[in-house]
C-alpha cells in the first residue's frame, strides 16, 4: 500500500465504492457474491443494527470494505469482507475484521460469526489465524440456492446484551 489508510463507517455515498471492492475482489462466479446488486447492499448495510467499515487508500479511493448485522442478542454476523487484489497480504483485511470485533464489544455481542462460502474456502486459515474456530450450526442467512457455508465464531469474551 502506497500512503495511509483509513477506515471508518460506511456511509450511503460509500455504496458504489463498496459494491467495487466486492466485485473486484475475485469471487468464484458460482458463488451468489457476484450477483449482489446495490439495492441488496443498501438493505444489508443499513438495516437495523446493521452496518460496515470501508478502507480508503489516499488517492486510490477503497480498497476494502467490511459489513455486519445482528442475529440475535449475543451474535454479530460479520459478512461482505473483501479487499482489493493489489492491496491482499498487508493486513487490511485483519484491519478489517478488527474493527468489526471492536465494534461488536462495544455493542455488548459475546461473538462474531461468519459464514465462508463453499467456493472461497482458500480463506478459512486467514479468519483461523484471526482466532476464529468452526461450528457446526446453521448459517441463517444462508443463500438457499447455493451449497451451504462453513460457520466460523469467535467468542469476545463481551457479557451477552440484554434480551
Amino acid at each position: 500500500m502506497s500512503g495511509p489508510v483509513t477506515i471508518r463507517p460506511v456511509e450511503q455515498a460509500d455504496l458504489p465504492g463498496f459494491h467495487a471492492v466486492m466485485m473486484a475482489a475475485g469471487m468464484d462466479p458460482r458463488s451468489s457474491w457476484n450477483r449482489t446488486t446495490l439495492t441488496d447492499l443498501e438493505r444489508s448495510l443499513f438495516g437495523a443494527d446493521s452496518g460496515g467499515f470501508i478502507a480508503e487508500l489516499e488517492n486510490a479511493g477503497v480498497v476494502g470494505c467490511v459489513g455486519y448485522r445482528p442475529d440475535g442478542t449475543q451474535t454479530l454476523t460479520l459478512n461482505k469482507l473483501a479487499t482489493r487484489p493489489e492491496v491482499r497480504g498487508q493486513g487490511l483485511g485483519a484491519r478489517l475484521v478488527q474493527a468489526v470485533e471492536s465494534h461488536a464489544s462495544r455493542a455488548g455481542y459475546a461473538r462474531v460469526l461468519l459464514a465462508v462460502s463453499q467456493f472461497n474456502q482458500d480463506v478459512i486459515p486467514f479468519y483461523i489465524r484471526l482466532g476464529y474456530a468452526r461450528s457446526e450450526e446453521p448459517y441463517a442467512h444462508a443463500n438457499p440456492a447455493s451449497p451451504a457455508p462453513v460457520v466460523f465464531v469467535k467468542n469476545l469474551g463481551t457479557p451477552a446484551r440484554a434480551s
